[in-house]
């Protein structure tokens, strides 16, 4: 995914232009971290559906967006947490996270980008154990190494101090590695993931839209 960041600023720019093929691309480039993100929150059961009304609010607020990638994978990321809030205040817990990662392996795979899927495939087997940090430790780690934000990126969404997000990354991951050195099967996976992400100085572009219609899970 590092290396489509232009392209996906570009395709963010032509869907806030009215182009269906653009959002589409938009969808299959952050949906999997973003799925990824609201399981690690709201458990497997309830992760589509609490994804799919953040893309619900994303197609509907997507005119009002003005940045670059990076910009909007934080900004979509910070519409799924508050979805996902809403639906834990609603159960009235966080659950307990587990399952098969199988759908994120699958939907990376849709972008026909061999990094995103080689990617996805490494997360394949440390998602259920990101479950077992707390979880500041567990979306700290999401938002950096699966996501793919930046730390001052992911301490807006989290609506903490990027050092604190930093700290709470770099815990989490020291505490995935004690994890899975008790499991020999899954010993390298670690390794394989993708490093956390640092802020590149990069300028943001801004969007003029002209034409946005309303969007909605069916248009994906």
């Amino acid at each position: 995914m590092l290396g489509d960041d232009a392209e996906l600023t570009a395709a963010v720019l032509a869907a806030q232009d009215g182009d269906e093929t653009a959002f589409r691309t938009v969808y299959r480039s952050v949906h999997p971290r973003l799925l990824g993100y609201v399981r690690t929150l709201v458990g497997d059961p309830d992760a589509e559906d609490v994804a799919s009304e953040a893309w619900l609010q994303i197609a509907r607020d997507l005119e009002r967006f003005s940045g670059d990638a990076d910009r909007f994978r934080g900004w979509a990321a910070r519409i799924a947490r508050n979805r996902a809030l809403d639906h834990i205040r609603m159960r009235g817990r966080r659950p307990a996270i587990g399952g098969d990662e199988t759908e994120l392996t699958g939907k990376a795979a849709e972008s026909d980008t061999a990094g995103e899927a080689m990617e996805a495939l490494a997360t394949d087997g440390t998602l259920s154990l990101i479950a077992r940090l707390p979880q500041d430790q567990a979306e700290a780690v999401v938002l950096r190494v699966v996501v793919g934000l930046d730390a001052k990126t992911a301490a807006e969404t989290l609506g903490k101090r990027p050092g604190a997000v930093r700290t709470a990354a770099h815990r989490g991951l020291k505490r995935l590695a004690e994890l899975l050195g008790d499991d020999p099967e899954s010993a390298g996976v670690l390794d394989a993931l993708p490093p956390q992400r640092e802020p590149r100085g990069r300028a943001v572009t801004s969007a003029s839209v002209t034409h946005m219609r309303s969007r909605t899970q069916r248009d994906v």
